[in-house]
């Protein structure tokens, strides 16, 4: 949500800049700008749409200056347009920011600021936050970076910002609460960047600003300081991310290219955590608090869309395998609720960036109230990552598609791993069960790849039901969580209205939608409730409704009794989930493709939800 690139060094600063913001749009956005330090002065280009838009628009400007800052804006404060596109000048134009994330009181510091004159151009907070540090720097004569500290010391909100002044044309400055920020170290130059996507191709190390962190970059080297003014010294890591990761590989869109990385994706989330030929399961991330885990009252379970749903699935398990009372929360509604959490709770957090702004406020209150906190993230480094007392990574690799697929799987095996070892560990798993898991873990990237080969007949159904306006997803048990993720898909990139459901509730009410025109999606492996959903379908198909059925190789009775079959692999009922779920990713897919929808960028959608 929202993307920053800043660069200062010797190389021209806009055609990097572009680039970067390129690398960015995966973040979703719908407006994009850049500001440089032109023949003496700030000159800032933004643009309503795409960053092509942009930089057909600032080319012809020939620009060649070796500073600049760039922006890719998700509309909260004020419609997608021109003039509420980043970046944002001062009043006396000296200073242009750039802005990631929401300030909460700006409409009180902006009455302010009006009385003494000031007058607003766009309807955005981050306007008036520059405006803001402008007038505390004329009431008080401070330098810059003085100003920006006193301003944030009394903002409320969100930010991660980024300043350029003409005051200081070799200088950047930098800070960030609650919105990640990134520095790259190169050879004399420096790249600023909410994630390092954009800069990975020039670096390798960076350092990750803290929350209520100030970074002052220029010629001489990097500062940072805290809102308290105490001088903290630069933390430098290197990134493992490889620039092939963040390219599409000869796949025409990043989420197909991440579909088929599944089988090893999911390889890679166990690699060095299971040996079922040796019995050995080990998760190095929890070392030192698995006792907590073990001692837990209750497990919470916290997330937002595709994660919260990976969550669901992790209920059945934990419950299942290591029979511990579990619930699972939206992170929206956790976090704004007076909920009861006691001291030998453990909440999970859940989330593939690492950055949703609503978990990492569950964490904090879950904290407060003294839970113990795991975190289950994709993100080296990222904000839940270091909010937490221990956590594993799923090891995913960059997801750049907004619509969630491989860090799904990839988390459902980590939380897997995890209710496996609590089940072993607790003594409620017996000897025969934990190495048929271990086994069914092990077969899991060849089997993807199976269902993976089906690509071409699941293109084939999707031609067939492009035209639908709705869609059912039924599934019973662990199944029913996998519905609500297929529903989900089809919703953010076909814009195709469609709901999940559990098999048992469609006759208490849903039922009532079925027809001839409308398609049904059953999830129907092989499984405990195999009788009970041969009897949905026909409930289903007594009413005309054309079924899609997603089931078990070599069932001879369900294909008889629907429209359409895609076979997955048997598998241990406790793993099938992770199979189940990828050929409902591959109708959503061709469906939006062959309904010409932005696939990669769906509308009014971002990756990375670090606002409210």
């Amino acid at each position: 949500m929202c993307g920053i690139i800043a660069y200062l060094g010797d190389r021209p600063s806009f055609p990097l800049i572009i680039k970067g913001l390129k690398r960015l749009e995966y973040r979703g956005y719908d407006s994009s700008g850049v500001a440089v330090f032109e023949n003496g002065s700030l000159n800032i280009f933004k643009k309503k749409g795409k960053v092509a838009d942009l930089e057909a628009e600032a080319s012809a400007a020939g620009l060649t200056a070796t500073i600049g800052i760039g922006h890719t804006r998700w509309a909260t404060h004020g419609e997608p347009n021109d003039v509420n596109a980043h970046p944002h000048f001062s009043s006396d134009r000296r200073m242009a920011l750039i802005h990631n994330g929401i300030i909460e009181n700006y409409a009180a510091i902006k009455q302010r600021l009006e009385k003494k004159g000031h007058v607003f151009l766009s309807d955005t907070d981050s306007e008036v936050l520059i405006h803001f540090i402008e007038d505390i720097r004329k009431e008080t004569g401070q330098p810059l970076e003085e100003a920006v500290r006193i301003a944030l010391r009394e903002v409320v909100g969100a930010y991660a910002i980024v300043i350029l002044s003409q005051d200081a044309p070799d200088q950047l400055i930098a800070a960030r609460k609650g919105s990640p920020l990134v520095i790259g170290i190169g050879d004399g130059e420096y790249f600023l960047a909410s994630d390092a996507t954009p800069i990975v191709e020039y670096t390798k190390n960076v350092v990750y600003l803290d929350d209520y962190e100030i970074a002052v970059v220029n010629a001489h080297g990097l500062k940072i300081v805290n809102l308290d003014n105490t001088e903290k010294l630069p933390y430098v890591q290197t990134i493992e991310l490889e620039l092939e990761a963040i390219e599409k590989g000869g796949y025409p869109h990043f989420m197909l290219k991440e579909i088929f990385e599944q089988p090893r994706s999911v390889a890679d989330s166990m690699r060095g955590r299971i040996q079922p030929a040796t019995g050995m399961l080990q998760l190095g991330g929890l070392t030192g608090h698995f006792d907590k885990l073990v001692e837990a009252r209750r497990i919470i379970l916290v997330g937002c869309g595709t994660s919260w749903h990976a969550g669901l699935v992790a209920e059945y398990l934990f419950e299942e395998l290591a029979r511990v009372n579990v619930e699972v929360e939206y992170a929206s509604e956790f976090r704004y609720r007076n909920p009861v959490i006691h001291h030998d709770d453990v909440v999970i957090a859940i989330s593939q960036s690492g950055e949703t702004a609503d978990t990492l406020a569950a964490i904090e209150l879950a904290k407060e109230r003294g839970a113990t906190i795991f975190g289950v993230c994709n993100a080296v480094g990222s904000s839940i990552a270091r909010a937490t007392h221990a956590g594993a990574y799923t090891h995913a690799g960059p997801e750049i598609g907004v619509a969630s697929t491989k860090a799904f799987t990839s988390q459902v095996t980590v939380l897997t791993l995890m209710a496996i070892a609590l089940g072993r560990h607790k003594g409620t798993i017996r000897d025969e069960v934990f190495t048929g898991l271990l086994e069914g873990l092990a077969a899991l990237p060849g089997q993807i790849g199976q269902v993976l080969e089906n690509a071409g007949k699941i293109k084939e159904i999707a031609y067939i039901f492009t035209y639908a306006r709705n869609f059912i997803y039924l599934g019973r048990g662990l199944h029913f969580p996998v519905a609500l993720e297929g529903a989900l898909k089809l919703k953010e990139i076909s814009y195709i209205h469609a709901e999940g459901y559990p098999a048992a509730e469609m006759k208490h009410g849903p039922i009532a939608l079925i027809d001839e025109d409308m398609p049904v999606i059953f999830i129907a492996t092989r499984d405990s409730s195999y009788e009970k959903i041969v009897s949905n379908i026909q409930e289903v198909k007594a009413r005309k409704g054309r079924v899609i059925a997603i089931v078990t190789e070599g069932d001879e009775l369900i294909p008889k009794m629907v429209d359409f079959v895609i076979e997955i692999p048997e598998s241990h009922e406790m793993i099938s989930p992770l199979l189940s779920v990828i050929p409902l990713q591959l109708l959503s897919y061709y469906i939006a493709v062959m309904r010409g929808r932005d696939v990669d960028q769906p509308r009014n959608l971002a990756k990375s939800v670090t606002v409210e």
